[in-house]
């Protein structure tokens, strides 16, 4: 049977959550794939004597050569099983589990009732608590329903902020803040500072279907946000999303919203804030009555759980903070340049039409093609300026790159006026002054064929019939019409302004 086509996205995904240490049945529940592809795929790996690493380095085409044909092999992965007061908190660390303690158990009574006794004792606890979760396995994340105003000082307005609550799986230790939306950039803020809180990081983060993080919900293959994307394999994290319309998936974060709300949120219902800042230092002090607030069926708190099962069990976090970018699909124009909020950014001319990755931070846009950075420029905040690169250039148009504007104006000023005006219509006229290069050149060496009094004046009958054409100068100069005048009834001035022709301002 012929083994299942992955698309080369997830096949990278696969190999960076493998190179990060997870199991097949993990990297499978966050690719929304089948563990028994995982397997294949990773067997064809195996076999072709390179490393996890040096795979990921591999081009599209070289990866795709090297994992068609070829096959197979499954890594089982141990999974520690959950819970008793002690036995509870124990069945949390990793690789143990009930059958183990069991033994243990055995060694000091003969009695043989303990497994069945346990579950028994579990069975009472809460749905949310009886959820078995390794420590420093998972960190559920969502939104609280329930807002907290702010008021501006100086104009009255009230906006109402939205509440980030994390919640770790095998604790319950939580994290809460305040932002200002649920955009993008303060979603992926969010889980920096979570993280940061925290001290570490956890495997997978399970988020509910929020925009934000998920482009698209779906049982088998969620398609995950780029740039949330790029902020998961920059913390090494796997993304795991709670399916759609199965609340299980979810209940930790869904009884830590409801527990922020009751413990936080309604203890700050009488105050009156002013800023995010003072509304956050308000949601942290109450944290820490939160994570030290005794359990009810459970020996210990939130805060002695973390420090005992999760915090010894998390990775490190990364040397440098995660710089925020957002990712964009655009499509190459025709003068090999893309658009980007209003400037204009050149990428190689071979790739005309095509579309490419942008990633754009705060000081630069990045172009991708095929998984391949294509170009590179420092952001500009310039509408309607163009950032170009020599060698992105046609080699036509590398020719005209030593020229300028300015260049070509100066040069038609020295034949004279309408000469001049000809040159800076056709160059302001434009949507990239380069491609008018060629049209100046050729008019102002029509001055060495015919000298520069006749191009003068052939101009100047150009512009009376409303043409600035290169055609259209050089006709005349040939039918010897630049010497005869124009019948007033065929007088057709091109306009000073017009919404397609640029200003003088454009070249400053």
């Amino acid at each position: 049977m012929p083994m299942k086509r992955l698309s080369m996205r997830t096949i990278r995904e696969i190999l960076r959550l493998k190179t990060s240490g997870m199991s097949n049945r993990q990297i499978a529940k966050s690719c929304g794939i089948s563990r028994p592809t995982v397997g294949k795929y990773l067997d064809r790996i195996a076999g072709s004597e390179l490393t996890l690493p040096q795979l990921s380095n591999l081009s599209d085409f070289k990866l795709k050569k090297l994992l068609y044909p070829e096959a197979v092999v499954v890594t089982n992965s141990k999974r520690s099983v959950p819970d008793w007061g002690i036995i509870y908190t124990e069945l949390s660390r990793k690789n143990v589990t009930l059958f183990l303690l069991w033994e243990e158990y055995r060694a000091d009574h003969e009695n043989g009732w303990f497994t069945e006794q346990y579950r028994k004792w579990a069975g009472k606890l809460d749905y949310v608590m009886r959820q078995h979760h390794k420590a420093g396995e998972k960190l559920f994340v969502d939104y609280a329903g329930h807002t907290i105003p702010i008021v501006n000082q100086h104009t009255g307005e009230i906006t109402k902020t939205q509440i980030f609550v994390a919640v770790l799986g095998a604790s319950n230790y939580t994290y809460a803040e305040a932002t200002m939306t649920q955009g993008l950039q303060d979603w992926i803020g969010s889980h920096q500072r979570a993280f940061n809180f925290l001290g570490g990081v956890t495997e997978v983060i399970v988020p509910d279907n929020l925009k934000s993080g998920v482009n698209k919900p779906h049982l088998y293959e969620p398609d995950i946000n780029p740039t949330y994307h790029e902020f998961a394999r920059y913390y090494n994290v796997a993304i795991i999303p709670a399916r759609v319309r199965k609340p299980k998936d979810k209940a930790k974060a869904e009884v830590g919203v409801q527990i922020v709300e009751r413990w936080i949120l309604a203890a700050l219902r009488n105050h009156t804030f002013f800023s995010l800042s003072e509304l956050n230092q308000a949601i942290n002090k109450l944290l820490v009555r939160l994570n030290n607030r005794p359990f009810k069926k459970l020996p210990g708190c939130r805060e002695g759980m973390f420090v005992t099962l999760d915090r010894p069990s998390l990775k490190p976090l990364p040397l440098a903070p995660y710089v925020y970018a957002e990712w964009k699909k655009v499509r190459v124009h025709m003068d090999y340049h893309v658009a980007i909020n209003a400037h204009y950014y050149s990428v190689p001319h071979a790739l005309v039409k095509k579309e490419l990755d942008a990633r754009i931070t705060e000081h630069t846009v990045e172009c991708f093609y095929k998984n391949e950075r294509v170009s590179s420029h420092l952001r500009s905040l310039h509408k309607s300026g163009h950032t170009t690169l020599r060698e992105h250039m046609p080699k036509a148009h590398q020719y005209y790159d030593d020229w300028t504007p300015e260049r070509f104006i100066k040069w038609a000023e020295k034949t004279g006026p309408a000469t001049a005006k000809t040159i800076t219509t056709i160059l302001y006229s434009r949507k990239h002054p380069q491609q008018g290069y060629r049209s100046c050149l050729g008019i102002l060496r029509l001055g060495k064929s015919y000298g520069d009094e006749r191009l003068e004046a052939a101009c100047s009958r150009a512009l009376l019939l409303g043409t600035h054409r290169y055609k259209s100068i050089e006709s005349i100069l040939k039918n010897n019409l630049d010497s005869k005048t124009i019948p007033e009834s065929q007088e057709m001035n091109l306009p000073e302004d017009h919404e397609n022709i640029r200003g003088p301002s454009y070249y400053n």
